[in-house]
């Protein structure tokens, strides 16, 4: 890829027909499969359970269907019966040579171990996610992350690297400090949680400095919904005169999606992951449902038809811009476990942020879930210095959901904020 040009990573990739990149997916797996069985006991009891004793086992499709799902909790049990690291692990300890971790805002984090062929997939993996929104060596890329045993951003630093853009490290600072970093170093790409771009945009208005005079051209969010949802989009742009693009990705299984210039849903990284979509129910094959993932470059610790627990939808028409890969129209559309059930109805959190974001006047905002009787009822609160303002947000979540929420003012700045994952659900 030329400076200066945003171009597909693989062209021969991400363009294969349908046909070539089942073949290219079918030969990874199962050269993958022959390497987990001989070495891999979490994996192998698993598969001797249903039957695959052998990789020769694996005829076909139908044969891959038959293997069973794997889901978080397995993983945690594992390595609470087997710690530190568990046995879903494909070769001794010295083969690997970096121990990651999940951020735990669902549970007990799991750890991850990665050998050098495992990072270096991370890496490209990366390197597509920031291809796709246009990034080119002549970018300098600037990730404001801790740089903990998180795996969060680690993976894209390493994607820029192998991109050929510069990466700027920007952990142990605090807000105002990147800001001017940025500012001095001519920052073109800002890497970050949505809710740390927002935070940055405040941070900067309280400064007297203007987002959008930075030369940052481009945004890209993961580590939870926000840039799919079209008014978080539209107010990062807006503030930082920029481009925003989506990005999901989860430690167990990788960087397995990135949005195009077309921005028309999430394209599954499918020359690296095998991508299902199942009822979550039933486990059938469906259009709307849960996603279920293989990863095909970490042979050492691999997730293999991994219940992701994100609510996702196929789109059915073909990406306008030439990549067979198939999307996820408007991205990750929330998590399973998240939902909740309000006076019977279905109410996502990142439905909410929806509608929150469309007001400018809110900064920041938290859901709080609590018991009425023997129903969980939902009050929303939003950073407001005139309570009337509650009155419109009301009633467009009356005209969203069909329902009346409790929406409370509360002072601007009382709120807590988030570097990364943003936790605004709180049960009372």
């Amino acid at each position: 890829m030329s400076a200066g040009r945003p171009a597909v990573f693989d062209r021969s990739l991400e363009t294969l027909a349908p046909e070539g990149l089942a073949a290219h997916q079918w030969r990874r797996f199962h050269a993958m499969a022959r390497e987990v069985l001989a070495g891999n006991s979490f994996v192998r009891s698993k598969w001797q359970a249903a039957g695959v004793s052998s990789a020769d086992d694996l005829r076909g499709w139908d044969d891959f269907r038959r293997l069973p799902f794997t889901v978080k909790r397995e993983l945690a049990a594992d390595q609470a019966a087997h710690p530190p690291f568990g046995t879903n692990l494909t070769y001794p300890l010295e083969r690997y040579v970096r121990v990651h971790q999940t951020s735990g805002t669902t549970g007990t984090p799991i750890r991850w171990l990665e050998t050098p062929e495992s990072w270096a997939w991370w890496a490209r993996c990366w390197a597509m996610v920031l291809a796709g929104a246009g990034v080119t060596p002549a970018d300098r890329v600037f990730f404001p992350f801790s740089f903990g045993l998180f795996v969060g951003f680690w993976g894209g630093f390493e994607g820029a690297r192998a991109l050929g853009a510069l990466a700027i490290p920007a952990g142990g600072l605090d807000s105002p400090t990147r800001l001017a970093l940025m500012e001095a170093l001519g920052v073109t790409v800002l890497v970050c949680t949505p809710s740390y771009a927002l935070h940055l945009v405040e941070t900067a208005r309280e400064r007297g400095l203007d987002p959008r005079k930075l030369p940052v051209r481009t945004t890209i969010h993961a580590g939870e919904p926000g840039a799919g949802i079209p008014s978080v989009r539209t107010r990062i742009e807006d503030a930082w005169g920029a481009r925003a693009f989506d990005h999901a990705g989860m430690t167990e299984v990788g960087a397995y999606s990135y949005e195009c210039a077309e921005q028309a849903g999430l394209h599954v990284n499918e020359a690296e992951y095998i991508a299902e979509v199942v009822d979550p129910g039933t486990g059938e094959p469906a259009r709307d449902g849960e996603l279920v993932l293989t990863n095909l470059g970490r042979v050492g610790s691999p997730a293999i038809r991994y219940r992701t627990g994100d609510r996702v939808r196929l789109a059915e028409a073909p990406c306008p811009c030439g990549r067979t890969f198939r999307r996820l129209d408007g991205g990750i559309r929330g998590r399973l476990d998240d939902m909740l059930i309000v006076r019977g109805i279905n109410v996502f959190p990142a439905a909410i942020e929806e509608v929150v974001r469309r007001f400018p006047a809110i900064d920041e905002f938290q859901v709080e879930v609590f018991r009425d009787g023997e129903l969980d009822e939902v009050r929303v609160l939003v950073e407001l210095e005139d309570p009337s303002g509650v009155r419109p947000i009301q009633e467009a979540f009356r005209q969203t959901f069909g329902i009346r929420l409790q929406v409370a003012a509360v002072p601007p700045k009382s709120l807590p904020r988030f570097e990364l994952k943003a936790r605004r659900v709180v049960r009372r």
